[in-house]
């Protein structure tokens, strides 16, 4: 990569409890020992708008849990697999102001001096939660994906959504299922590298394999260079 290439950007995408939040934690501490200077965006503290809004709605209309769920204190939270037609407009619309929003903080990010960018959950997350069966519904995707900046890697941790619904127990087991399959639909359309190994080790080596398609090993051996300085 040359030196004055701008910073890359990554997205971790994934049903909740797939492992995102390890593995960027993983990587963000490796590229950070090999001199990396590192961003990580949060989508729904950093993008997402009027979220205490959408928080507070989706209780009080619900009656959903707060909070998020462990294996010691499952949860049923109701709000992205409530499904009704008014529901999907209303998340129509604010899925158009979070991609609005997200054109300015990943500029914002990318404008930094840093190299690298990563995204816990992206525009792919939200869109992962509509009933893609309609033709406007599919439209309105392609035409918000087209909105966006595209991830130079954008990665989809697929795994076992009973596995993924015990390690984070809040949302019916046939809403995760359901859920899963459209991120791997979601996948087609938007080039995700889908990693489906369930061992850490395995991923984490598929995850700097994808970063070095980017990223060249003697790019990386300039930062290792630089970390020593």
């Amino acid at each position: 990569m040359p030196q004055c290439r701008r910073a890359i950007l990554l997205s971790f995408s994934g049903i909740d409890g797939a492992g995102k939040s390890t593995h960027i934690s993983i990587l963000q501490n490796r590229l950070t020992e090999i001199g990396v200077r590192v961003i990580v965006l949060r989508f729904w503290d950093d993008v997402a708008v009027l979220t205490r809004l959408r928080e507070a709605a989706s209780h009080v209309l619900f009656k959903g849990d707060k909070g998020v769920g462990t294996p010691a204190r499952p949860l049923n939270r109701r709000d992205k697999n409530v499904r009704s037609w008014y529901l999907t407009v209303v998340r129509l619309l604010f899925y158009l102001l979070d991609a609005l929003h997200l054109n300015l903080v990943v500029a914002r990010a990318l404008a930094n001096d840093v190299d690298a960018v990563i995204c816990d959950r992206y525009i792919y997350d939200e869109l992962a939660n509509l009933s893609s069966n309609h033709w406007l519904v599919r439209a309105y995707i392609r035409l918000l994906l087209k909105s966006v900046p595209r991830p130079d890697v954008a990665l989809l941790l697929d795994t076992d959504p009973l596995l993924a619904r015990t390690r984070k127990p809040e949302y019916p087991a046939d809403f995760v299922h359901a859920n899963r399959t459209s991120y791997l639909t979601l996948s087609e359309l938007t080039g995700m590298t889908v990693l489906v190994s369930p061992a850490i080790a395995d991923v984490k080596r598929e995850i700097m394999e994808a970063i070095l398609k980017q990223w060249p090993e003697s790019n990386l051996g300039r930062f290792s260079s630089r970390a020593g300085t």
